[in-house]
Protein backbone atom coordinates (compact mmCIF):
# COMPACT_ATOMS: atom_id res chain seq x y z
CA UNK A 1 0.00 0.00 0.00
CA UNK A 2 1.51 3.32 -1.00
CA UNK A 3 0.88 6.17 1.38
CA UNK A 4 2.70 9.46 1.48
CA UNK A 5 3.37 11.02 4.86
CA UNK A 6 4.50 14.57 5.47
CA UNK A 7 6.78 14.98 8.46
CA UNK A 8 7.88 18.13 10.21
CA UNK A 9 11.58 18.87 9.73
CA UNK A 10 12.21 17.80 13.34
CA UNK A 11 10.45 14.43 12.88
CA UNK A 12 12.13 13.81 9.53
CA UNK A 13 15.52 14.52 11.09
CA UNK A 14 14.72 12.13 13.93
CA UNK A 15 13.55 9.41 11.53
CA UNK A 16 16.68 9.76 9.41
CA UNK A 17 18.84 9.61 12.56
CA UNK A 18 17.09 6.35 13.51
CA UNK A 19 17.98 4.93 10.09
CA UNK A 20 21.55 6.26 10.25
CA UNK A 21 22.03 4.60 13.66
CA UNK A 22 21.23 1.26 12.07
CA UNK A 23 18.15 0.63 14.20
CA UNK A 24 15.91 0.81 11.13
CA UNK A 25 16.43 0.04 7.47
CA UNK A 26 14.53 3.05 6.16
CA UNK A 27 12.20 5.87 7.19
CA UNK A 28 9.12 3.74 6.41
CA UNK A 29 10.21 1.26 9.09
CA UNK A 30 10.55 4.13 11.58
CA UNK A 31 7.03 5.36 10.76
CA UNK A 32 5.57 1.83 11.02
CA UNK A 33 7.26 1.37 14.39
CA UNK A 34 5.81 4.66 15.61
CA UNK A 35 2.34 3.68 14.41
CA UNK A 36 2.61 0.31 16.18
CA UNK A 37 3.48 2.12 19.42
CA UNK A 38 0.55 4.50 18.93
CA UNK A 39 -1.78 1.55 18.34
CA UNK A 40 -0.52 -0.17 21.51
CA UNK A 41 -1.06 3.06 23.46
CA UNK A 42 -4.59 3.42 22.10
CA UNK A 43 -5.34 -0.25 22.90
CA UNK A 44 -4.11 0.27 26.50
CA UNK A 45 -6.22 3.43 26.80
CA UNK A 46 -9.34 1.61 25.57
CA UNK A 47 -8.68 -1.26 28.01
CA UNK A 48 -8.17 1.21 30.86
CA UNK A 49 -11.37 3.08 29.97
CA UNK A 50 -13.28 -0.21 29.88
CA UNK A 51 -11.85 -1.18 33.28
CA UNK A 52 -12.86 2.18 34.76
CA UNK A 53 -16.37 1.83 33.31
CA UNK A 54 -16.71 -1.72 34.69
CA UNK A 55 -15.41 -0.58 38.08
CA UNK A 56 -17.89 2.27 38.24
CA UNK A 57 -20.72 -0.06 37.25
CA UNK A 58 -19.66 -2.56 39.91
CA UNK A 59 -19.42 0.22 42.49
CA UNK A 60 -22.93 1.28 41.55
CA UNK A 61 -24.20 -2.26 42.05
CA UNK A 62 -22.17 -3.20 45.15
CA UNK A 63 -21.58 0.19 46.69
CA UNK A 64 -18.40 2.11 47.21
CA UNK A 65 -15.67 1.01 49.60
CA UNK A 66 -13.20 3.16 51.47
CA UNK A 67 -9.47 2.77 50.98
CA UNK A 68 -9.22 1.50 54.57
CA UNK A 69 -11.76 -1.25 53.81
CA UNK A 70 -9.83 -2.31 50.71
CA UNK A 71 -6.49 -2.29 52.54
CA UNK A 72 -7.92 -4.37 55.37
CA UNK A 73 -9.28 -6.88 52.85
CA UNK A 74 -5.90 -7.00 51.09
CA UNK A 75 -4.12 -7.58 54.40
CA UNK A 76 -6.48 -10.47 55.14
CA UNK A 77 -5.82 -12.05 51.73
CA UNK A 78 -2.05 -11.71 52.20
CA UNK A 79 -2.19 -13.20 55.69
CA UNK A 80 -4.26 -16.13 54.44
CA UNK A 81 -1.80 -16.74 51.60
CA UNK A 82 1.15 -16.75 53.98
CA UNK A 83 -0.33 -19.54 56.08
Amino acid sequence: MGTNVSLTPELESFARACVKSGDFGNVSEVVRSGLRLLKEQEDRKRAFDAMVKATLEEAGELGMRTADDVLAQMDAVIEAAER
